[in-house]
């Protein structure tokens, strides 16, 4: 199975009052732009996603959507709340283990929740430190043989959202 973990794009910034909860925060105007060109990086790296799951916060929603949108998976989105930055690595990988068998599966959700999940996935150690940091909009691949998590998975690449933007031209 391959999981590829995708950082949200530029959201509005934590301090802006215009908005009462961290999780009603959207893409700025340049978050969206950027995100447009990087999902058309994603897509000139020709994987097929099974699965789009998402976390419930906007700006991670808006993620998803422009992905699935410039890739022609509208339907494949899927909000679960074990993408919520409050969320544990053991309530992912039960919703996840609902998609063995599926080849490739997208992964949107925040920091440090999910360098610390692609830590987990990578060490196959559930009481790791490791953390693998995204920037806004970078995503990363690892391939893992199966769940539950009975081994450690192997990473196979991390690409910058500078990267992505420059395939997406």
């Amino acid at each position: 199975m391959n999981i590829y973990l995708l950082r949200h794009g530029i959201a509005a910034a934590k301090e802006d009052p215009s908005f009462v909860s961290d999780s009603e925060r959207p893409l700025t105007r340049k978050g969206v732009k950027r995100m447009r060109k990087a999902a058309r990086g994603i897509g000139r790296l020709d994987i097929e996603f099974d699965a789009i799951l998402t976390s419930p916060l906007i700006r991670a929603r808006q993620t998803a959507e422009t992905v699935a949108d410039t890739l022609g998976l509208d339907s494949a989105v899927e909000e679960i709340s074990e993408l919520a930055p409050d969320s544990t690595n053991d309530r992912l990988l039960s919703v996840l283990s609902r998609f063995n068998g599926e080849d490739n599966i997208l992964l949107v959700g925040h920091e440090p929740f999910l360098g610390k999940f692609a830590g987990l996935l990578v060490t196959g150690n559930k009481d790791s430190d490791l953390a693998l940091p995204q920037k806004k909009g970078g995503i990363c691949h690892i391939e893992i043989d199966s769940l539950p998590l009975a081994q450690a998975g192997r990473l196979q690449w991390f690409v910058t959202p500078r990267q992505l933007r420059l395939l997406g031209r």
